[in-house]
């Protein structure tokens, strides 16, 4: 398995599936597929697989220790990146197809329509995180801070389950249901924080008294014979 995770044509496979919603939406509008409101029915393909990747971007890591599988890590970038570029074409899909680019008309859904304002903050949110993913920018801001900044992908993913809940209002199952797999997740990394850290074989090996003076004193003068 191990050896699989760590080929490079598997990388090459996942980028390819993570491309099969994309590739479904294409199929779909060339043969008339996108139901009798097709900006509607993209909007919602597009923002549910936003989501999808977001929590399976947040489940690689639990994975990866409990399957006990390192080289998943491997894929955590590009699925987050993924992430990225379909919430990309679901606020397009807003602002072209159903605003056709009218800014005040968006600043004012913004502004009333309390779905689109925390839905557009879980989207800005993730910006930053997607400028930041290389190997560059770990650099210039140090682990610790990018690991820090990085964890605005948690308040992103609950923006955007409280954006699907308030956006559909009776029709509730869907939303719940990504609200349920996201607590599990915080809940596994509040506990893996928390949880009491194993102790090495140097901490849990008995502890030696001082030498006396008299042992400071031998093993001194065998230092100096051992260096004559």
């Amino acid at each position: 398995m191990r050896t699989l995770l760590s080929s490079k044509w598997t990388k090459v496979v996942v980028f390819l599936l993570c491309l099969m919603p994309l590739a479904s939406l294409g199929w779909r509008a060339l043969h008339n597929g996108l139901s009798a409101n097709p900006i509607e029915f993209i909007t919602h393909a597009t923002g549910d697989w936003t989501l999808r990747f977001i929590m399976i971007t947040l489940a690689v890591t639990p994975l990866r220790k409990i399957l006990r599988l390192p080289d998943l890590i491997r894929f955590r970038r590009m699925l987050g990146l993924f992430a990225f570029f379909y919430a990309c074409l679901h606020f397009t899909t807003y602002i072209w197809l159903d605003k056709f680019f009218d800014i005040e008309e968006m600043w004012k859904d913004v502004a009333k329509r309390r779905y689109i304002t925390v839905g557009f903050t879980a989207f800005v949110l993730l910006i930053p995180l997607a400028i930041t993913s290389t190997a560059g920018w770990i650099r210039r801001l140090g682990g610790r801070r990018w690991q820090l900044l990085h964890r605005f992908i948690y308040i992103s993913a609950i923006c955007g389950v409280i954006h699907y809940y308030w956006l559909v209002k009776s029709a509730v199952l869907r939303p719940l249901t990504y609200a349920a797999i996201l607590a599990v997740l915080l809940l596994w990394r509040i506990a893996a924080k928390y949880r009491p850290r194993p102790q090495t074989a140097a901490e849990l090996a008995p502890e030696r008294p001082p030498p006396s003076r008299s042992g400071q004193a031998d093993a001194a003068a065998t230092g100096v014979r051992a260096f004559r």
